[in-house]
C-alpha cells in the first residue's frame, strides 16, 4: 500500500525537459537567464507587481523585506500567532520583537480588530506581517487601511497563497512588500526557494544586493556591509518557470479535493471545513477542517494506514521560543489548533487515494 503524503511535489515531463535544458546550457551557478524569466512569471501571477528578486527561501525573502525597511533592535513587528514559525523568526534575526495577533473566525487569518488594538497600544510597531493562511487571503483591505492610518509598513506573507485572490486582486499585490515560498510542499515548487516583490525598486535592489553577499560592483571582491547567501540558483528558477505554467490546473485539482472532502463530511455535525470567504478565491493549498475532540485520533488512524495528516499550525504564542512575546487575543488560534487537521491535498492526489482518506476518516465516526 503506497503512502499518501500531505502535499508532495508534482513533477511532470515538462520539468524534466526544463532541467535538462538548463543543465545543457551549463548555467548552474546562482546567476543565469532563468532567474529573470522566473521573476517575470511570478510578478505576472501577483497581478503585475513591478519588481521582484528570487531567493532561496520564503524565510530569506521575509528577512530581506525587514532589512529593506530598516527593522532593527528596539522595533516591534506585528505578526499573526496562527502561522508557521518562519513568519516570525526573521523578526528575531533583525533583533526586533514580535507581537502576536489572534485570528478571526471568517478566514482564520489576522483579526483586524485586534491588530487595531495593538497599533493603538504599542508605540514602536514598525511593520505588520499579514499571512494568507493555507492559501486564503486575509481581510487585507481592513489591515491595509490600518497600516496606512498608523504609518506602518505592510509585509504580505503570501508564502502559501500563490494564485489566490481577494475581490479580484491577486495575493502578493497588496503589501508594501510581499513574498512567496516555493518549498517542496507548496503549490509550485523549486525544491527550496522564495521571491520578494514590491513596487519600490530601491527596496528590491537593496534586497538583491544583500542576497548576493553584499558584493560591490567592482572587479575584485569588495564588501561594505554584511550580506547573505540568499540568491536562488538558475537551475531552480528553471524548474519554477516550468511549473508555474500549470498553476491554474494545480489550483483546480486542489479545489476539487476541498469540495470532495466538504461533501463527504457534510452530514457529520462534529466536522466543519475551513470557511471560504466569498470575497476571495483561495488556491486551496491545503484542505483543513475542524473536528471536535478527534484531531489526534484521526491523525493516528490515518498514519496507521500510511496516510500523512497534520494538526494546523500551533500558535506562536504557545511556542517556547516565543514565550516572552506579547499576544493580543489568542483563544481563537488555540481553539483552531486544538481542533484543526490538514488532510492530503496534493495536486497529484488521485480520486482513489482521496477516497481512501475519506473512508478512514468516516470509519472513526460512524
Amino acid at each position: 500500500m503506497s503512502r499518501i503524503y500531505l502535499s508532495p511535489p508534482e513533477i511532470q515531463s515538462g520539468e524534466y525537459v526544463a532541467l535538462k535544458t538548463v543543465l545543457d546550457s551549463n548555467w548552474v551557478a546562482p546567476a543565469g537567464p532563468h532567474l529573470a524569466e522566473f521573476e517575470e512569471a511570478v510578478k505576472s501571477c501577483a497581478g503585475g507587481v513591478s519588481h521582484a528578486v528570487a531567493v532561496n527561501s520564503g524565510t530569506a525573502a521575509l528577512h530581506l523585506a525587514l532589512l529593506a525597511l530598516g527593522i532593527g533592535p528596539g522595533d516591534t513587528v506585528a505578526c499573526p500567532t496562527l502561522t508557521f514559525a518562519a513568519s516570525a523568526n526573521p523578526i528575531e534575526y533583525c533583533g526586533a520583537e514580535p507581537v502576536f495577533i489572534d485570528s478571526e473566525s471568517r478566514t482564520w487569518n489576522m483579526d483586524p480588530v485586534l491588530l487595531q488594538n495593538a497599533l493603538e497600544s504599542e508605540n514602536n510597531i514598525k511593520a505588520v506581517i499579514v499571512v494568507h493562511l493555507y492559501g486564503q487571503c486575509a481581510e487585507i483591505e481592513a489591515i491595509r487601511e490600518l497600516c496606512n492610518q498608523h504609518g506602518v509598513a505592510l509585509i504580505e506573507d503570501a508564502a502559501e497563497a500563490l494564485g489566490a485572490s481577494r475581490n479580484g486582486q491577486a495575493a502578493g499585490s497588496f503589501g508594501d512588500l510581499s513574498f512567496f515560498s516555493f518549498n517542496g510542499n507548496k503549490i509550485i515548487t523549486t525544491s527550496g526557494g522564495g521571491m520578494l516583490l514590491s513596487e519600490n525598486w530601491e527596496w528590491i535592489e537593496h534586497a538583491r544586493y544583500l542576497s548576493t553577499q553584499a558584493r560591490e560592483p567592482v572587479r575584485h571582491y569588495e564588501h561594505r556591509t554584511i550580506g547573505y547567501n540568499y540568491r536562488m540558483s538558475n537551475v531552480l528558477a528553471a524548474l519554477g518557470t516550468s511549473q508555474i505554467s500549470g498553476l491554474r490546473h494545480r489550483i483546480e485539482r486542489r479545489k476539487a479535493h476541498f469540495i470532495a472532502y466538504k461533501k463527504a463530511f457534510a452530514d457529520l455535525e462534529s466536522f466543519s471545513m475551513m470557511p471560504v470567504d466569498p470575497s476571495g478565491e483561495p488556491n486551496y493549498w491545503l484542505s483543513c477542517l475542524l473536528v471536535d475532540n478527534l484531531r489526534d485520533t484521526l491523525i493516528k488512524s490515518l498514519e496507521a494506514e500510511s496516510i500523512e495528516a497534520r494538526p494546523i499550525w500551533k500558535p506562536l504564542h504557545l511556542q517556547p521560543a516565543f514565550a516572552s512575546c506579547k499576544v493580543y487575543g489568542g483563544a481563537q488560534a488555540e481553539q483552531l489548533f486544538d481542533e484543526g487537521i490538514c488532510l492530503p491535498s496534493g495536486s497529484g492526489l488521485t480520486q482513489e487515494d482521496r477516497q481512501r482518506v475519506i473512508d478512514i476518516v468516516r470509519s472513526q465516526i460512524t
